[in-house]
């Protein structure tokens, strides 16, 4: 019979599982799976497939987005990102360590060796980039065997990230970083599901059975002039295809039912979008 037990924090949260041998063996034999994988196929580091796994359930990556690469050597994220961005799209990795170019048909990819942490290296990417689509993260920290302070440091590099693509991403862009479960992963998910749609968290299937590690994937980024619950007065300047007047806040738009051209309407504001927002008449 195989014993498993459950390792837990104060809060109750699963942080993972000690296992009999069978299931190290287990393990081990998955790990060679996509090791022995990434070696046949090309990849630089068997990391890869989680990124094609957590983009095949997600749909974080399109044909021609532009992509951020955090913490991106030694490029295996890369590679996969390359290859589902295509020839129109572009690829950009970030990291304090050298990152051999790739030999990839996607002449669009290419590095900055920096630190995250300093500005400087946010500059050239809004000033090589431009407006960003998506942000991914696989940055993990050096372990100490101490579980509390590699899941601190993790969800700190995670929130790194974060800060970036805050930074960079357009309205609507997609945010996906790894962190280590822990009594902070609550937390650090309620700081993405702020500046996002929504956030979920995916497990993909090339992680370690013995791994804590998890993917934080925010869909969706708003940046919006105004937010959910706020009184404010405009005027409406053209109507939409199903009725309602559409009024601009700072180039944002907003939804306003039962109004006409040239109103001038107070409204709450009921939902915030990433592109536009619903809003209900106060008078």
């Amino acid at each position: 019979m195989r014993l498993v037990r459950r390792i837990s924090d104060r809060s109750g949260t699963h942080l993972g599982t000690l296992r009999s041998e069978g299931h190290l063996l287990d393990d081990v034999s998955r790990k060679d799976e996509y090791y022995n994988r990434a070696k046949q196929e090309g990849y630089r580091a068997r990391s890869a497939y989680k990124l094609q796994q957590i983009d095949d359930i997600a749909n974080v990556i399109s044909g021609g987005d532009t992509v951020v690469d955090l913490g991106a050597a030694p490029g295996g994220w890369l590679q996969v990102a390359a290859d589902r961005v295509g020839p129109s799209g572009r690829v950009v990795g970030v990291d304090k360590q050298r990152i051999d170019p790739l030999d990839h048909e996607n002449r669009n990819t290419s590095t900055i060796r920096g630190d995250i942490t300093d500005q400087r290296t946010i500059d050239r990417i809004t000033e090589e980039v431009g407006d960003v689509d998506v942000v991914i993260s696989d940055m993990a920290p050096n372990m100490t065997g101490e579980y509390d302070l590699d899941h601190a440091r993790s969800v700190h590099l995670a929130r790194q990230a974060l800060g970036v693509a805050i930074d960079v991403l357009a309205p609507g862009g997609e945010f996906v970083a790894k962190v280590f479960q822990g009594r902070d992963l609550d937390g650090f998910r309620a700081d993405v599901e702020d500046p996002f749609e929504y956030a979920r968290t995916i497990v993909p299937d090339a992680s370690r059975d013995s791994s804590s590690e998890v993917f934080l994937v925010g869909r969706r980024r708003i940046d919006a002039p105004v937010t959910e619950g706020e009184n404010l007065t405009v005027e409406v300047t053209a109507m939409g295809q199903e009725g309602d007047g559409i009024a601009t806040v700072e180039g944002y738009t907003l939804f306003v039912p039962d109004a006409e051209v040239g109103d001038s309407v107070t409204v709450v504001v009921d939902a915030v979008k990433p592109e536009y927002g619903f809003t209900s008449r106060l008078e």
